[in-house]
């Protein structure tokens, strides 16, 4: 058993460190807001694993991952969601180009960035067919199906918590060389790419 737990947690953790949508929304929210918003954005990235998790261990997340209807709306959402803020980020970097260093740093970006990470999270349907497709395949054996899963869920919101709050960090102590105008400009362009590509990434995925 001992075995089959580091495996899964390998995997896991392989999977974890692996760039996704919701590295970029945490690392817009960490360089724009500093790293007590990266951390917020972190924590409802976490509560958005674990909202999954529950709905799989119930089965809710094997229905969607099983129905077209719904794997498309849930997948159009977030790949709505993902475009909008990226093209909220490339806009906020043209009106940031009439700063100047020394000016007034630009103010943190709208709304909750908890309410960011979970809507993020919730709108990816990867992670029901992930959860449901991949997530048995490692449950360790001598344990029931829903103690197993609700294992492994919890394994791997922690170690997403620990990836992405330690990322946070590194971008804090780097936070300065970031708030500079033309740096965060770039930035902003950059980041707004990204989650616009991402968000096309996630319309174009199938079930």
């Amino acid at each position: 058993m001992l075995i089959q737990f580091l495996t899964a947690a390998g995997v896991l953790a392989v999977l974890t460190v692996v760039p996704g949508p919701d590295m970029a929304v945490v690392t817009k929210r960490a360089v724009a807001a500093g790293w007590r918003d990266g951390l917020r954005t972190v924590g409802g990235v976490t509560g958005g694993l674990l909202v999954w998790g529950l709905l799989t261990v119930v089965g809710l997340a094997a229905v969607l991952a099983a129905s077209a209807a719904a794997y498309t709306v849930v997948k159009l959402a977030g790949a709505a969601y993902l475009v909008f803020l990226g093209i909220r980020t490339l806009i906020h970097s043209r009106r940031g180009r009439a700063q100047r260093a020394g000016d007034t740093p630009a103010a943190a970006p709208a709304g909750s960035p908890w309410r960011t990470g979970l809507v993020s999270n919730l709108f990816n349907p990867k992670i029901a067919v992930f959860y449901t497709g991949l997530l048995p395949t490692l449950a360790p054996p001598g344990l029931s199906p829903h103690a197993a899963m609700a294992l492994l869920v919890l394994i791997h919101a922690t170690l997403t918590a620990l990836w992405l709050g330690s990322y946070v960090m590194l971008l804090a102590k780097a936070r300065a060389f970031f708030q500079k105008p033309s740096v965060r400009r770039a930035m902003d362009r950059i980041m707004g790419v990204v989650l616009i590509g991402f968000g096309l990434k996630v319309a174009a995925t199938q079930p």
